[in-house]
């Protein structure tokens, strides 16, 4: 691929903002796209959580992904916070896992055991040390997995910041448009939307779940994702507040400093619905009350939807089309868009404009899953 000077940019979630104003800053012109405002896609329903090393997994290669970008993270936030001039709320406290049963104990052990053999700090507590490092936790735990090296981000204010970050080195958001129809015509990249045509050097598919529904000139399968539904919940908190991020194998809950808290977060296969449902609400709720009795005096503050961005084989698509000249994915990340968007915006960019494969690109390419 030759060095674009404009690029679009499809898809205003956390990853398609973070590559556009990675492209940005690097020089060329960016237009972003998307049929929703900035962020109401999976986005909206993220709680930030920042914690590759919570189910950690020996020779996991999307684990090598998601801690590559975690450390990229600070530096990231600082950066995005001076191009925007925005304020992002990001915390680094740690995640502590609350195991109730034998079985939950035993995933923790294995878990602590690979992060032992990378030489990454984590500590298996008992009982009565899991209790003393939260006293919120139910009587009911028999010990706790704490990982200090995790954190959390404000995902939509973090989008936000982005796309003023991306507008600050010229990259501009067009009005809310469908894209229907991407090809090529003269050497440029062209893309039709409900709206109108635009025309780029060069295209970043990065819409998500709804990346599938895109029609591309010479691709004849759609782009192999499709949506998982995440139900989260927004509390309002009173009394002592969680020290952490608290996980269980059934939830976690996500405590801000405006004494609210997050707790999320169902996995549905239920197609584009985007409804909160009753049995999403109830099941987070009684998961959180089990792992915190205190959440009994939380009141219900409301819900959020998002359709995570899932592939067969749980990695993101990231990288160029075999078939299509000019055009980049940016895809797939289902749960770990938040995570992962400092990366991916790396490897597009570092792709498309200095001409680098990081080798890393041959695991999440789109072609492992045929001509794309």
């Amino acid at each position: 691929m030759q060095r674009p000077s404009d690029v679009i940019v499809v898809g205003a979630g956390i990853v398609g903002c973070a590559i556009a104003h990675e492209l940005a800053r690097r020089g060329a012109s960016v237009e972003i796209v998307d049929e929703r405002p900035v962020g109401l896609g999976a986005t909206q329903a993220s709680a930030g959580v920042l914690a590759p090393y919570i189910e950690a997994r020996e020779g996991s290669l999307l684990l090598d992904l998601t801690v590559r970008s975690l450390a990229l993270y600070d530096d990231f936030v600082t950066r995005v916070a001076e191009d925007s001039g925005v304020a992002i709320p990001y915390r680094r406290t740690g995640t502590i896992d609350l195991a109730v049963t034998e079985h939950d104990l035993e995933a923790m052990r294995a878990t602590a055991g690979v992060l032992k053999r990378r030489s990454i700090p984590a500590l298996l507590l008992d009982a009565g040390t899991a209790k003393a490092e939260e006293p919120l936790a139910s009587a009911d735990v028999a010990g706790a997995l704490l990982i200090e090296e995790h954190g959390y981000v404000g995902a939509n204010e973090l989008t936000r910041a982005l796309v003023g970050a991306a507008r600050h080195y010229g990259a501009q958001v067009v009005e809310p448009s469908r894209v229907r129809r991407i090809y090529q015509q003269d050497g440029d990249v062209v893309v039709d939307t409900d709206r109108g045509t635009l025309t780029g050097n060069a295209l970043v598919l990065a819409a998500g779940s709804w990346s599938g529904t895109v029609d591309i000139e010479g691709v004849r399968a759609p782009v192999p994702v499709r949506p998982i539904r995440g139900q989260l919940l927004y509390l309002g908190w009173s009394g002592p507040a969680l020290r952490r991020v608290t996980w269980s194998s059934r939830c976690y809950i996500v405590p801000w400093d405006d004494g609210t808290v997050l707790v999320g977060a169902t996995s549905e296969d239920a197609g584009f619905d985007e409804r909160l449902t009753v049995s999403g609400v109830h099941d987070l709720l009684a998961a959180a009350c089990d792992l915190v009795p205190h959440a009994w005096t939380a009141t219900f503050r409301g819900g959020r939807v998002g359709l995570r961005p899932a592939t067969e084989d749980g990695l993101p698509l990231i990288g160029a089309s075999t078939v299509v000249p000019d055009l980049m994915y940016a895809t797939g990340h289902y749960r770990n868009g938040v995570l992962l968007a400092p990366l991916t915006a790396l490897l597009v960019a570092d792709a498309m404009l200095d001409g680098r494969t990081d080798p890393m690109l041959d695991v999440v390419r789109p072609s492992r899953f045929g001509p794309l």
